[in-house]
């Protein structure tokens, strides 16, 4: 899996140059996505089934636990894009977060206490209260919108299941006007096959917004990040989203999807029984591919697995290094890697 790292560092590094070239400034933002893999906090909500969430299980230092899990996860969001932007990610949207009281311990952490975060969150209906959230940068990003959607879905006996919101946010991003959708679709729970209309119901809802934002404006910059539990060329995702391998030829209205390329050739943010998936991916509409940078652009797109986020024994070794396991916390950070995406824009001479 990793042996394409040279290969992508060294278009990185033909890319970069070739804007050196140009004689131009650009301004480069990094968006960002990340599964924080069950950060709950330690304080039992009678409201839901927070008390099957990993850190309820431990029986010692649990306190002490939670504020080294919280701080791995700040390490890691601190490091996205550092090595382009030297910055952390202006945008990230997050799942698997308990509330809106860990995002605040989260962004309160001494890696990002200084970069001037805002949270945009809402309690889901999730059964075991697990949400979505957007973080911003407040000096970077305005934002003029947010919204959250219920997905509304049944079992066999009609009885309602109840699954994570989907999270709309609009706003400023530094002058230009973007759209985020922040998702965190049904598992595969019982198995790929029988779980598949539920991401299928997802995958209606997120085009059915999307769909809303692009009959508004046709132009209309759209992001859609997220956990979606489907691979790019699963049908939820290639089908009902739409979403395209090759950004040639795409109509006003369609997606690109730049991390199905990713997963064609092996690369995968989360494994199980020696699979890759790529689950985590960002999706963006046809009008941030345009070839004028007057306005932002996208530019590239990777997986942040650098070794430090990598297990390096036993029998998940090559994994992603999770924060718990059945022997208690492992002093890790999440069984999913990160995902990004940079945006540049040309700025005045």
């Amino acid at each position: 899996m990793y042996s394409y790292k040279f290969y992508f560092a060294l278009i990185f590094f033909c890319i970069s140059a070739v804007l050196k070239a140009q004689n131009h400034s650009y301004s480069i933002h990094t968006i960002a996505f990340y599964n924080l893999e069950n950060l709950f906090d330690t304080i039992n909500d009678p409201r839901k089934f927070d008390e099957y969430s990993p850190i309820m299980e431990v029986e010692s230092n649990r306190s002490k636990i939670y504020q080294k899990k919280t701080s791995n996860m700040a390490k890691v969001i601190s490091d996205i894009g550092f090595e382009l932007t030297k910055n952390s990610p202006s945008i990230i949207g997050v799942c698997e977060i308990e509330n809106k009281d860990v995002l605040i311990d989260l962004i309160s952490n001494d890696f990002l206490k200084d970069k001037n975060y805002g949270i945009i969150h809402f309690d889901s209906p999730d059964a075991r209260g697990i949400d979505v959230a957007l973080l911003y940068k407040k000096h970077i990003f305005t934002p003029t919108h947010s919204s959250h959607h219920t997905l509304k879905l049944y079992d066999d006996e009609q009885e309602p299941i109840y699954t994570r919101d989907q999270l709309l946010v609009s706003g400023q991003l530094d002058g230009d006007k973007i759209h985020l959708l922040v998702n965190h679709w049904p598992s595969r729970r019982g198995g790929e096959t029988k779980s598949q209309p539920r991401r299928i119901s997802a995958a209606k809802l997120t085009r059915h917004l999307t769909d809303s934002l692009q009959s508004i404006d046709p132009y209309a910059k759209v992001i859609i990040m997220g956990d979606f539990n489907d691979n790019p060329n699963n049908k939820s995702i290639k089908n009902i989203l739409n979403a395209k391998k090759n950004r040639n030829n795409l109509k006003i209205r369609h997606l690109y999807n730049p991390f199905y390329k990713l997963y064609t050739i092996g690369l995968g943010t989360t494994a199980y029984r020696d699979a890759w998936s790529l689950f985590d991916q960002i999706m963006i509409s046809k009008p941030l591919l345009e070839k004028d940078f007057s306005s932002f652009q996208y530019f590239k797109s990777g997986i942040y697995n650098k070794n430090y986020l990598i297990d390096n024994q036993g029998r998940y070794k090559g994994y992603p290094l999770r924060s718990f396991s059945d022997n208690g916390f492992n002093n890790g950070y999440s069984d999913h890697f990160p995902v990004y995406i940079h945006l540049i824009k040309k700025v005045s001479d």
